[in-house]
């Protein structure tokens, strides 16, 4: 018998039937922007499990299957189950495991436009996780946490550098090809099993587990979910990982939003393995405040779609405390855990867990591959191909002469730098390693651009002095007589970032305790970076904070300690310049026929995991570093390593060449060599939209993009550098493009478009040609321009190609809200061939046969979420119940507008549901034109005791006819949450 808990809560989320092993259909009231009704999938139910896992699901216990659900899972040796462990992250590289090939991070993987190239980097990271593996008895999870297929949507997104690109298509191919890599080629077993990260509206780290990313139903369909669709409907990918935050007012580890459309796309719905991000279950009962009990909040998940949780590192008590609880509760049946557990087995499975080890097919790689000469290469290559040219003149600086006199300057020409999800890299090539190796010592000239300073203290005249040990010690007062040990290296990263390295030791400053010292091989830790330092001003004097204690830096006993909270109780310094960095950079570069300065960001300073960026901008020393060395030498070229855009206002103008490059792994001094001299030519391209400055960006937490005007499908003004952006050292001419057919295409047929590409220039090189498309005419605001295809083709000088794309019917579809299903309207297309989204070279257009939306029916109840237009700044996107639904919270003098409805019946009454949840009483109208329109009907709605109880409200109406078909529900007085709207 189903039990009272659990068939509310099966009524709420759509769970559907109880049989074992099978997953129901959702209801069509559940779509937290899903439901029945809206899956894009065929809404058949799972299929029974594989035979081998259904029959050790039979041998198993409750207790034993509920150990499943856990990221560390114990072996249970009867039934032949080794432990396992979910969660290896594998972004770039094998991560936080020891050394291991470093590739350039997501984004700049992205930057290549290359899928082939971007598979052969994900089988090379599969074949060293697998390496693990093997060569630790099974202690590297086989289990990746790999790729982050977010939208880049924000630039001062702490993670940013996770993400390869804003748009869904270049995501989509990029992370298909990297599972696909990872999965490896073999026809019944993977390789690694691949889960996406994270899944859904996760772009902030300030307040991530509460933020409520507001995702009205056309965005949520046409924008946000299709960066996740590709790799799992291919089955390179098992899974996704529930993101921390909130959308439309459900927390994304209990929303419907696992299941459907997640097992709709999948080729096997048993074999996707959904994940809690690290602890996030807590949050539904801690942070989120969103369940009273341990067991509804996990019984609510498991429902809703996800299978192991991730919480308590290898403690699983309280998870299967809760999910024991919840079943003696009848908060769940045991046929729920069957199919989440089912689920986690089926994966096992295809990772071979059921093998004899004379059968696996990846027993033979061994920690040879880690590292591997093949892997260097693939990492160099990786880093040439995400390199992007964003400026060179006519008279460039770029590519460099191997016959002249470089110089090589800047705070990242000896630095290559490991992000959180690196591994450790086992060798590393700066930018002066190989700019030395190709130009020989006698012609390269370098120097850091840093200021050697030594820092006096002003009460006692003494100096700040380190140790010479390799281990360091506490930083200390001394009198000046020992100046070698109170020189540090004083580098700014962002405006209120600094680092000190100790040139006694080459070693940074940092806080252990409460002291100062110089033990510290480089900026690292999980939320704060302890070398960090800020220099603030006092009365002409310095005092130093440490922004990761929020202490300032005082003297104890001679010693230096970061214990002081305010700043009138820090001890004050003198800073004595005794090597100007600036002026040293600027004189190598005098005495050099060309210079490159080498800036850009640290991956783990200003933004990174749980901390977004405040600005975009680059730190002004960097800046006046960039300005003096190219007032000295007009021959100079920028070379910016960044995890994500940088404000170049005072750079961009002044310099005539400018090479981006992400922190682009072991290789990059290599890798960048052979673009500056022009080994190869620049092919990169932009994945993300650079502003010209964050003071035009919106609220971080602002997700409607297409209400914001984010991305380049959204119309983002006058950007510094625009999607897809990227020069080369030769040209190309576009021509003869050919659309087929010419008649308006039918359902089911595919539009070929064909345009020719020439290297005109006297270099070989790559060009990414891209293929967008536009709607001109719509019932509704269709994005400014949308990529349909692009392709990475290698040109000889005067050679010529065809490239070619097919652009299938169904592909010109959208979210319909009227009806809540996929249409495709009667339309003309623009086609926008060129080399960037603002670099269109061809021009064409395609007839598509679609239909004509008809006028909105609001004879049966629709939902406010469901409006064509609302007042966006007053209102928010909530959820209806705690299992499902989605509905407008309204507020004084908000409103949701519906176009073009249907008046012909000449209705009488219009029936709100609406739940309001406070003390006093709000007033429901209904108007027509807008929302100061005439008056059709209004009523009081008293508080309905609480915001999850709904009530009918009947508006009798006068006069609802006519021309003017545009009606708008108006809230005024107060706050509610309106859910449907009837007409009849």
């Amino acid at each position: 018998m189903v039990s009272k808990q659990r068939r509310r809560l099966l009524a709420s989320i759509g769970a559907g039937t109880s049989l074992p092993f099978v997953t129901g259909a959702t209801t069509a009231g559940s779509d937290d922007g899903t439901a029945a009704s809206e899956s894009e999938g065929d809404g058949e139910a799972e299929p029974p499990f594989d035979d081998q896992v259904a029959a050790v699901l039979e041998r198993l216990t409750v207790e034993e299957k509920v150990s499943l659900l856990h990221q560390y899972q114990p072996p249970i040796d009867r039934a032949g189950l080794d432990s396992f462990r979910t969660g290896t992250e594998a972004l770039h590289g094998v991560a936080w495991l020891g050394e291991a090939t470093v590739f350039p991070q997501a984004i700049g993987l992205g930057s290549t436009w290359d899928p082939d190239l971007v598979r052969r980097v994900g089988d090379a990271v599969g074949d060293e996780v697998r390496a693990m593996h093997n060569a630790t008895d099974g202690g590297v999870g086989l289990n990746v946490w790999s790729p982050t297929v977010d939208p880049l949507r924000d630039p001062r997104w702490g993670r940013n550098e996770e993400g390869y690109a804003e748009d869904p298509l270049v995501t989509n191919e990029i992370a298909t090809a990297y599972t696909d890599g990872l999965t490896g080629d073999h026809p019944e077993y993977l390789k690694t099993a691949p889960i996406l990260k994270h899944y859904i509206g996760y772009n902030n780290e300030t307040e991530r587990t509460t933020t409520n990313a507001e995702m009205p139903p056309r965005l949520l369909r046409d924008y946000y979910l299709p960066f996740f669709r590709d790799p799992i409907e291919s089955g390179t990918a098992v899974g996704v990982m529930a993101s921390y935050n909130v959308v439309n007012g459900r927390p994304m580890t209990a929303s419907p939003l696992l299941d459907d459309p997640i097992r709709e796309w999948a080729p096997d719905a048993n074999a996707i393995m959904n994940v809690s991000d690290a602890w996030a279950p807590l949050n539904l009962t801690g942070a989120q405040e969103y369940f009273e009990s341990d067991e509804e909040a996990r019984a609510a998940a498991v429902l809703a779609g996800l299978d192991s949780f991730t919480e308590f590192d290898a403690d699983n008590s309280t998870t299967t405390d809760a999910l024991l609880g919840a079943l003696e509760e009848g908060y769940l049946e045991e046929d729920d855990i069957d199919r989440a557990a089912g689920h986690v087995l089926t994966v096992r499975s295809l990772l071979g867990a059921f093998l004899d080890s004379s059968e696996d097919p990846y027993a033979h790689l061994t920690e040879e591959v880690l590292g591997h000469e093949d892997h260097r290469e693939l990492a160099r290559e990786a880093a040439q191909k995400g390199t992007v040219l964003l400026k060179n003149d006519a008279d460039g600086a770029l590519p460099l002469s191997e016959d002249e006199t470089v110089a090589v300057v800047g705070p990242l020409c000896d630095r290559v730098f490991e992000d959180w999800y690196s591994g450790t890299m086992p060798y590393r090539i700066t930018l002066r390693e190989g700019m030395r190796d190709r130009f020989g010592p006698d012609r390269l000239r370098t120097d850091v651009g840093a200021d050697r300073i030594a820092l006096r203290e002003r009460s006692s005249g003494e100096y700040v002095s380190a140790s010479v040990g390799k281990g360091g010690g506490g930083l200390h007062l001394q009198r000046n007589d020992a100046p070698s040990v109170q020189l540090f290296e004083r580098i700014q990263w962002t405006d209120d970032h600094w680092t000190l390295r100790s040139t006694a030791n080459n070693r940074y400053v940092t806080v252990d305790g409460d002291d100062l010292v110089n033990s510290s091989a480089g900026p690292g830790g999980w939320e704060v970076v302890d070398e960090a330092f800020e220099f603030v001003d006092v009365s002409g004097a310095v005092v130093l904070h440490h922004p990761s204690s929020g202490n300032y830096v005082t003297v104890e006993d001679g010693l230096l300690q970061a214990t002081a909270e305010e700043q009138s109780a820090a001890a004050r310094f003198d800073v004595e310049v005794r090597t100007d960095g600036i002026e040293a950079a600027v004189e190598a570069a005098r005495d050099a026929d060309a210079a490159v300065v080498a800036v850009g960001t640290h991956p783990l300073m200003g933004g990174r995991e749980t901390q977004d960026r405040d600005n975009l901008a680059m730190p002004h020393s960097q800046r006046e570093l960039v300005e003096r060395v190219s007032d000295a030498q007009s021959d100079t070229a920028v070379v910016l390593q960044s995890s994500y855009p940088v404000h170049l206002e005072g750079v961009e103008a002044r310099v005539p060449s400018i090479l981006w490059t992400s922190h682009a792994g072991q290789e990059t001094g290599r890798a960048l060599t052979d673009v500056l001299v022009g080994d190869v030519s620049p092919g990169g391209r932009l994945t993300q939209t650079w502003p010209r400055s964050a003071d035009r960006l919106p609220d971080i937490t602002e997700y409607n993009v297409a209400e914001t005007g984010m991305t380049y499908r959204y119309g983002q003004d006058d950007p510094l550098y625009a999607f897809g952006h990227g020069l080369t050292y030769t040209s190309f001419e576009y021509g003869d493009l050919q659309i087929t057919p010419s008649a308006p295409l039918q359902p089911g047929e595919t539009a070929t478009v064909s345009v020719s590409v020439a290297n005109t220039g006297s270099r070989a090189a790559d060009e990414v040609v891209q293929c967008y498309t536009r709607q001109r005419q719509s019932r509704t605001d269709q994005p400014d321009r949308e990529l349909r295809g692009f392709e990475r083709v290698h040109l000889e000088p005067g050679e010529r190609t065809t490239v070619e794309f097919e652009i299938d019917y169904d592909e010109f579809s959208f979210w319909d809200v009227t009806r809540r299903q996929r249409v495709v309207e009667r339309a003309t297309h623009s086609v926008l061939i060129g080399s960037a989204s603002d670099d269109i070279r061809e021009r064409g257009s395609i007839r598509v046969d679609g239909e004509k939306i008809p006028p909105r029916d609001l004879s049966t109840a629709t939902r406010a979420v469901d409006a064509d237009d609302w007042s966006w700044d007053e209102i928010e996107l909530l959820d209806r119940s705690r299992y499902e639904g989605t509905v407008v919270g309204m507020t004084d003098g908000s409103w949701v507008a519906f176009h073009d409805v249907d008046l012909r019946d000449k209705p009488t009454e219009a029936t709100v549901s609406v739940a309001n949840g406070g003390n006093s009483a709000v007033t429901v109208e209904l108007r027509r034109g807008s929302p100061d329109g005439p008056v059709l009907g209004q009523s009081e709605a008293s508080p309905t005791g609480g915001v999850y109880e709904y009530e009918a409200h009947t508006l009798s109406l006068e006069k609802a006819t006519g021309n003017n078909r545009e009606l708008y529900v108006v809230v005024r007085g107060g706050e509610a949450r309106v859910d449907t709207i009837r007409l009849e």
